[in-house]
């Protein structure tokens, strides 16, 4: 049972973040993709808001594995279905598989980052979204300028100081300037 629900995490390697579609991106990034550097994201803030890194970083990492069963749904669509209740109840069903203290422990952070009433499940939330602008910012870079509709919307819901300060240097920033004082070109 413990292999299967390492075989599901996988599927997230496949599942698409599919709001990027409404905005003609084809090829969006992975579910996977976008934990990764959240979970990274997520583990630099916990340092700067002084929670629990290891809880902020298993919520940025788990919070989205329901969509290895139920996909992802971009928010226009959440319009329609109650989300909520199909990722807590996929959530709860990924979690049979594992041994009891690893799913409680991981019940609990996804609680936490669901009803956004532990430090470290808002930590986690600030960590997503900034993750969500940081893409929003490569896709402008390459094109794609209704991705700042994303930074717009993340802009208010932002909550701790950390990531509002890394909020107002992502806005400034461009996505390419980490590699262009590392290229050499040689003669």
């Amino acid at each position: 049972n413990l292999i299967d629900f390492f075989y599901e995490l996988g599927q997230l390697k496949r599942v698409k973040r599919s709001g990027w579609w409404l905005i003609g991106i084809k090829d969006p990034e992975s579910v996977a993709e976008h934990s990764f550097r959240a979970a990274a994201i997520g583990y630099v803030l916990a340092k700067k808001e002084k929670v629990d890194s290891s809880k902020v970083v298993l919520a940025c990492l788990f919070n989205d594995l329901h969509e290895a069963r139920i996909n992802d749904l971009h928010k226009v669509g959440h319009m329609y279905i109650d989300f909520k209740i199909a990722e807590t109840n996929a959530f709860s069903d990924s979690m049979k598989n594992l041994p009891d203290d690893v799913a409680k422990e991981l019940q609990d952070v996804f609680a936490g980052f669901q009803l956004q009433d532990t430090k470290e499940g808002i930590v986690a939330r600030d960590a997503d979204l900034i993750e969500c602008v940081l893409q929003a910012k490569e896709y402008i870079k390459h094109g794609k300028s209704e991705a700042q509709n994303w930074i717009d919307n993340s802009r208010g819901l932002i909550y701790t100081d950390s990531a509002k300060e890394l909020f107002k240097d992502i806005e400034k920033s461009d996505p390419d300037n980490w590699w262009k004082d590392l290229k050499k070109i040689d003669r």
